[in-house]
């Protein structure tokens, strides 16, 4: 029997199909590929993430270094800081203290300082004064009682001096330090101020006691002397009698 012919279209149809296969693998390939990669991705744990970077150091709190070097000192045996003034509690003499701010027209720390220098200068007075126009104005604190010189030198003559000696640490000027004027002469020592508006003077730095200061009795207020006494001493021979006197240098001491 002779063999039968296939038709060239029956030929080339198994090849055709080989060659689709052919093109499809690869992928297929990269299909399984990509589903591996996937599972594996899915059972692999992720990655941690890295931790974040640890905040500056914050400085000490406020005392924490004072407290570490207190510390420290009672470790070596040095002494404790004394500690801070606490606020005065006045208590139930809260209503007297007003009482006497309002009677002496002055604010707490006035009245405060007022009550320091009474302890301070126990037996002393606190006179005011000034010169005639107003411009110049002083306290000072002296006894009731004031002990004043009458000079007869060239100058204290010109301008009728009397003075009282005091300390010049109880001596204060209120105001009109831009209103004074300063004359001196000869040794230049003694410090005649007086003020530029009405000419009155009312304080200066005697030559005597250059660490003080002679106060004009009759510029005082009225109403804190009770008592004056009057010395006269020899200005025309300025040096011997000062020298001579038993208790002038000591009056501006403290």
């Amino acid at each position: 029997m002779g063999k039968a012919k296939r038709s060239p279209a029956a030929a080339s149809a198994p090849r055709k199909s080989s060659a689709a296969t052919a093109r499809r693998a690869p992928a297929i390939l990269s299909a399984r590929d990509r589903a591996s990669r996937a599972g594996e991705s899915l059972q692999k744990p992720p990655k941690a993430a890295d931790p974040p970077p640890a905040p500056p150091a914050s400085p000490p709190a406020a005392g924490q270094e004072e407290e570490e070097e207190e510390e420290e000192d009672k470790k070596k045996g040095a002494p404790s800081p004394p500690p801070p003034p606490c606020a005065l509690d006045l208590g139930a003499q809260q209503e007297r203290w007003l009482q006497f701010q309002k009677r002496q027209r002055v604010t707490c720390e006035e009245a405060a300082k007022l009550l320091l220098d009474t302890f301070e200068y126990q037996g002393l007075v606190k006179h005011t004064g000034g010169c005639h126009c107003g411009a110049v104005r002083f306290e000072v604190w002296a006894s009731d009682v004031i002990h004043v010189f009458e000079c007869n030198c060239s100058i204290c003559v010109k301008k009728q001096n009397r003075h009282f000696i005091v300390p010049a640490s109880h001596f204060k000027l209120l105001k009109g330090a831009n209103n004074l004027a300063t004359y001196t002469f000869n040794t230049h020592c003694a410090k005649h101020t007086f003020c530029k508006t009405c000419g009155v003077q009312s304080f200066y730095t005697p030559r005597s006691n250059p660490d003080g200061y002679g106060i004009a009795p009759h510029c005082l207020d009225e109403g804190t002397v009770t008592k004056v006494t009057v010395e006269a001493i020899n200005g025309q021979e300025w040096e011997k009698a000062v020298k001579g006197h038993p208790t002038i240098r000591a009056m501006s001491k403290p």
